[in-house]
């Protein structure tokens, strides 16, 4: 009896303080997961709201003249004829206006346009303008609100001291009622008081150009467009949370009473599991140990512990017993773990090893159909992954981009840093921008979400490839090396500019390089000059150049690999303690890339004069000149009338001569609608001009004057050669 009430005694204990604790879990339970439901909410409708208002804004602003239409709007809310929440499944009042005002101004671009075109229109039609789209507006935010679902989607003016709103816009349902009326969709020029919290959100939009503020069971959101009148503009939504918050107490009360509930059954289970599993085994180790000490029989024992399983207090009561070779077991188990997990770490290293190793340029030649410069580039890590890179691409067909880059620190976090800028500077190069720009830009994008604080140097250039013009602009990278006049390297001192990373809006500046036929350009990082030997000596620039000078005639992948083998040779076994990358460009000349121009009639004689110039200059007869001349002309004017009818685009003309064998070919290229105009039957000239169709004669002249005239539809766009023999 006393060993029952010793047990339950145990037994009572753990239950009152399992049931504390139980209590102390579901409030805190419940009060979580409220909070973290109601946060959840917040995070959506934010989402939400950011959506709907860049869609509002987007669908204002894609008016040209939206700042017009927003003041006219405004200042004459009284006396505009609104059509609202047009369907257009039928005829409408404003189709009639908008038929009637394209009557008025035939081929007048409604969607856009410009602040200058409205200014050329009559008052009517200005009036007119403004009501359909207005109308049309209407219906986008309509289809906006609908396919969001916020309670309302509207815009107003605020007044100056934002406690007052005049109702530009605002969507409806389907069936909606529309009035003045409160809880009816307000129309043009409605005005109302608003109540502190909706004056505290705009003004806080104001400053902060978007603002999100709880009010009750109601979200409403301001967000900031411009300017009308000199007053605020906002988006603004509502969100009707009664239903949700309800929702989320009913969801929360039911989880909190489930969770006790199941508690209540993992003590239930608990008592058992300590009855069976806690005191049985005690009683077990006590009788063990009575018997060693009346038998002093080790074995004994052992064998009599083995039915205890617990991995607990009571298991380790009974380790003192147990044998070394289950420890021995444990431990070796442990081993076979730790090397598991190592082999996997070197499995994902490897991996990103070849992964990085896979953003970077590695096929040469890199562009084998392309002769006038050869470039190669190497990068090696110091540990499995590095934070250099290098990047090369051709922005179009005369321009070559180049990058190198270092980022401060090693392995892992610098590489991803790394992968992370090179995508950000090949995006921004895709532009058009200078290297400034881009450098500026990169700079913006990766200040925006350094937290860590992380930096890259970064040199980027340009190449002009018909001409060797190189634009660059430096980010406190290493200083580039350049072949002089007479063919040895030398240091090309440029201006640095800050690193990436270290702080936005940093501006860069271009400067220029001219290279000529045979000059070459190493860009290196500062794992090159950096490197050093068993006595921490460095390698040092001097040394690279005496590498590069005294191979200053080998192709830029055989000067790459001299200067990795003289460092290896100088740090003669030291550690690697920085990545070494090169980048190396010779450039060969540049090539003629040919005229592009707007095809137009005015344009004609720009081409013509390019192209008789190119076959003066080969020899050509000034009866293959003028012949050449009347083929071109057809083909271009073809182009100019018909290839972006009715817009018009651009067109390339191209000239490439045969010297050896005296034939030059012209190519002309667009990117049009698809036709092969050679596919159009050759008239009948032999046929009375009433009887022959209109149009192929210009073709038909065209191939009687060339040798051959080939077409082909390539890279979407149309090609036309045409060859002659001079």
């Amino acid at each position: 009896m006393k060993e029952f009430s010793k047990r339950l005694g145990l037994i009572t204990q753990i239950t009152l303080l399992f049931l504390l604790g139980m209590a102390l879990t579901g409030v805190v339970t419940y009060m979580s997961q409220r909070n973290r439901s109601e946060a959840s909410v917040r995070q959506l409708i934010e989402q939400s709201a950011d959506q709907v208002s860049a869609d509002v804004i987007y669908a204002i602003k894609e008016y040209p003249a939206y700042h017009w239409l927003l003041n006219y709007w405004y200042t004459n809310a009284d006396s505009l004829d609104i059509e609202y929440d047009v369907d257009y499944t039928g005829g409408t009042k404003t189709k009639e206006k908008t038929e009637l005002f394209l009557e008025h101004n035939p081929g007048f671009k409604m969607k856009y346009a410009t602040a200058e075109d409205i200014a050329t229109l009559s008052d009517e039609d200005k009036k007119l303008y403004a009501e359909i789209t207005y109308s049309w507006l209407i219906t986008r935010l309509n289809e906006i609100k609908r396919s969001y679902g916020p309670d309302f989607v509207f815009c107003v003016i605020a007044t100056e001291e934002y406690d007052g709103q005049f109702f530009l816009v605002s969507a409806a349902d389907e069936g909606a009622k529309r009035g003045e009326k409160y809880g009816e969709v307000y129309r043009l020029g409605k005005t109302v008081t608003v109540s502190e919290s909706q004056q505290e959100a705009m003004m806080q939009a104001s400053k902060y150009t978007k603002h999100l503020a709880p009010a009750g069971v109601y979200v409403d959101y301001y967000e900031f467009i411009t300017k009308v009148a000199g007053l605020d503009l906002f988006v603004g939504l509502t969100y009707d949370l009664s239903e949700i918050n309800a929702q989320i107490d009913s969801q929360t009360r039911n989880g909190t009473i489930a969770a006790v509930i199941y508690l209540m059954l993992l003590l239930f289970l608990l008592l058992l599991v300590l009855l069976f599993f806690v005191v049985r085994p005690l009683k077990v180790i006590q009788k063990n140990i009575g018997t060693y000490k009346d038998t002093k029989d080790s074995s004994t024992v052992e064998d009599g512990l083995e039915s205890i399983k617990v991995h607990n207090e009571i298991g380790e009561l009974s380790a003192d017993v147990l044998s070394l070779a289950k420890e021995m077991d444990s431990y070796i188990a442990n081993i076979k773990d730790m090397t598991a997990e190592s082999e996997r770490i070197n499995a994902e290293l490897s991996l990103a090893t070849r992964i990085q190793a896979d953003m970077l340029p590695s096929i040469y030649p890199a562009y084998p159909d392309r002769n006038e410069f050869e470039i190669y580039g190497s990068m090696d890590p110091a540990k499995e992954v590095g934070g250099d890179f290098y990047n090369f691409f051709l922005i179009d067909d005369d321009h070559l981009c180049l990058t190198i880059a270092d980022v401060s620190g090693k392995g892992v976090p610098a590489a991803l840093f790394m992968m992370v800028t090179e995508i950000v500077i090949a995006e921004n190069a895709q532009g058009g921008k200078t290297p400034a720009q881009i450098l500026m830009d990169t700079n913006n994008a990766i200040c925006e979400y350094n937290r860590e604080e992380m930096f890259v140097t970064v040199w980027v250039g340009i190449l002009e490839i018909s001409t060797g013009k190189i634009i660059a602009a430096n980010a406190g990278h290493e200083y580039p090396i350049i072949t002089d006049e007479n063919g040895d390297f030398q240091i090309f001192k440029d201006k640095h500019g800050f690193v990436i990373g270290g702080m936005s809006e940093i501006k860069y500046t271009d400067y220029e390089m001219q290279l000529k036929p045979g000059s070459k350009l190493f860009l290196y990082t500062d794992g090159v000059p950096e490197s050093t030997n068993k006595e921490d000596e460095q390698f040092g620039l001097e040394r690279a150049l005496a590498v590069l000078n005294n191979n200053k005639d080998c192709t830029p992948e055989e000067l790459n690999r001299a200067v990795r083998a003289a460092v290896e040779e100088f740090a003669d076994g030291a550690e690697q303690f920085d990545d070494i990358t090169m980048l190396c460009l010779e450039y060969n000349g540049g090539s003629d890339m040919g005229i592009k121009t707007e095809a137009s009639d005015a344009n004609l004689d720009k081409i013509l004069d390019y192209v008789n110039a190119k076959f003066e200059e080969a020899g050509a007869s000034p009866k293959v000149i003028t012949e050449l001349a009347i083929a071109v002309e057809e083909i271009y004017i073809n182009v100019a009338h018909y290839a972006y009818k009715p817009d018009t685009g651009p067109a390339t003309v191209k000239v490439d001569i045969d010297k050896e064998n005296r034939v030059g070919t012209v190519t002309i290229s667009d990117n049009g609608k698809p036709y092969n105009p050679l596919e159009r039957e050759d008239p009948d000239i032999t046929a009375s001009a009433e009887d022959r169709p209109i149009g192929g004669l210009g073709i038909l002249m065209t191939k009687k004057l060339v040798d051959e005239a080939v077409y082909e539809y390539k890279d979407n766009q149309n090609v036309m050669k045409l060859k002659k023999a001079f």
